[in-house]
């Protein structure tokens, strides 16, 4: 009895340690959207997140097992199982930034992952106990790749969950007569450019845009399910990309009408692997709208867009003489922008905002010519665009109390980041602050590119917090090779650390601080 209570014991707590590891591995796996390269490539990056020695505290435990009198093993394991959970904690839940979704495929990968720990317990259970110990100590420490392993072993099965939701979203979508659809894509700018046509169009229009981040193929099929209603007139759809291709699948997902192309620069280089393969990615909108005999809107400011050749259906919207939909008249100041800008059609109106940042006059921009696409007129969109507010996280403007904050988090391309700076550059100096972590999922040009955004804040702030060890050092060589003081950047592994020590930075109400990046948990 005592000898079944002992290796009982010892399994369930080792079985508590699978559960428990494999939560903090599926929460990375979803992070990096269920691909399997993007996860490997993860583990790579950060072998410090398994290698130590902290990680593989039950396998001793496991070895003990086969050696130890038999009365004694399950106890000894029992007390190594304690000590890995606690040495080891998962992060998936409350001090996540993003904690893991207990989604219905996730529910099906850990059912995987736990029912072939349970199978292997009953298994070796059956042969001899002592080796359950040891097999389910070694199944621990190979919880990072089980968990790939487990989602390549799911995969057939959720292709054909994920199929079936998309014929169903693209049926809604067929049958609600007069729908028009427009597609937003982009480097940057494609969320905010969203919501500001989404306020543009609502006085007129019954609207409906894709919630939040909901901008893969399977995210825009969930927000078809979930809210598309066969009254709505309007489908705002946002559509994301980090794979050639993927813009093309929710293009034949939704077949837009009209298309919103709002910048083309270097993001996800990881998985895209050149800029070329960005711009065609991004440009499969315009393929779709221009097959269906639609037009695209496009932002002309952007060289990476108006430097191409097209074969008709383009809307050309910027500041440029040869711009369809031309601004002009820029004043810009800390409280806001006004501008003016005038139509294909010869009408012309002035617009103002409290928007701040050239990046805001952009999207603005396209979404007052894409509304006046669907038959609004310019002047019928004054009152709109006066009232629009922030999204957020998005060139922010809030009051923290000791500072005042753009929190531009969601900023993670080098354009974007040029841009926020450029903004932190119009405050009053000597109280301009940047916080970053830096740039990631950009490849071989990382480095480099970290280093130029060094540069780049060199000359747009008094002070630079820099989060994390990983960019840090060639953002901090970008700072110093343009000349910046090295007693004014400082180091911190949390953002919060970091803003508490810009509340002590001189400058009083008069400091600002950029909140630029925030990475998500597989970057900590």
């Amino acid at each position: 009895m005592l000898l079944m209570l002992s290796t009982l014991a010892g399994a369930a707590s080792l079985l508590a340690v699978v559960c428990h590891m494999s939560l903090r591995w599926t929460h990375i796996l979803q992070q990096c959207s269920y691909q399997n390269p993007s996860y490997y490539r993860w583990l790579c990056e950060n072998r410090a997140q398994w290698t130590p020695a902290r990680r593989w505290v039950v396998l001793p435990a496991g070895l003990l097992a086969l050696a130890l009198p038999l009365a004694l093993w399950g106890w000894v394991v029992c007390a190594f199982s304690l000590l890995h959970i606690w040495l080891n904690p998962s992060r998936h839940g409350r001090g996540a930034k993003k904690p893991l979704v207990f989604t219905a495929r996730v529910k099906r990968l850990l059912a995987c992952e736990w029912g072939l720990c349970a199978l292997l317990c009953a298994v070796t259970l059956w042969l001899w106990p002592p080796l359950c110990l040891f097999a389910l100590s070694l199944y621990t420490c190979l919880t990072p790749w089980l968990a790939a392993w487990c989602n390549a072993l799911n995969a057939p099965v959720e292709r054909r969950i994920a199929q079936k939701y998309i014929d169903e979203a693209r049926a809604i979508v067929q049958g609600i007569p007069g729908l028009t659809v427009v597609g937003i894509t982009g480097s940057y700018g494609k969320t905010s450019t969203k919501h500001y046509l989404y306020a543009l169009l609502s006085a007129h229009r019954h609207v409906y845009m894709t919630p939040g981040n909901y901008n893969t193929t399977l995210g825009v099929t969930r927000a078809i399910r979930e809210g598309l209603l066969s009254t709505h007139q309007v489908f705002l759809c946002e559509m994301g990309a980090r794979h050639v291709g993927d813009i093309a699948d929710i293009c034949r997902l939704v077949s837009p009408d009209l298309g919103i192309i709002t910048a083309i620069g270097e993001q996800h280089l990881e998985t895209f692997g050149s800029p070329e393969n960005i711009a065609r990615t991004k440009l499969e909108l315009y393929d779709a709208v221009r097959e269906k005999g639609g037009r695209t809107v496009m932002n002309w400011d952007c060289g990476a867009i108006s430097g191409r050749r097209y074969d008709g259906g383009v809307i050309r919207c910027g500041s440029g003489g040869d711009c369809d939909y031309r601004v002009s008249h820029v004043e810009q100041g800390p409280h806001g922008t006004r501008f003016s800008m005038a139509a294909p059609d010869g009408e012309t109106a002035d617009f103002e905002t409290r928007l701040l940042g050239r990046a805001n006059l952009q999207d603005v921009a396209l979404a007052i010519a894409a509304a006046h696409q669907l038959g609004i007129p310019l002047a019928g969109l004054r009152m709109a665009v006066a009232r629009l507010q922030s999204v957020e996280h998005r060139l922010q403007l809030k009051n923290a109390g000791a500072y005042t904050l753009i929190d531009d988090a969601y900023n993670s391309n080098p354009q974007g980041a040029a841009v926020a700076l450029e903004t932190l550059a119009g405050f009053p100096a000597g109280g301009r602050i940047v916080i970053t972590p830096g740039l990631v999922e950009l490849g071989e040009r990382e480095y480099q590119l970290n280093f130029e955004l060094g540069r780049q804040a060199a000359a747009c702030c008094d002070y630079a917090i820099l989060i994390g060890q990983r960019q840090a050092p060639p953002i901090r060589e970008g700072l110093l090779d343009a000349g910046f003081p090295e007693s004014r950047i400082a180091v911190f592994d949390d953002v919060q650390d970091g803003l508490s020590h810009a509340a002590s930075l001189p400058g009083g109400s008069e400091r600002t601080v950029l909140l630029l990046n925030d990475l998500p948990d597989s970057y900590r």
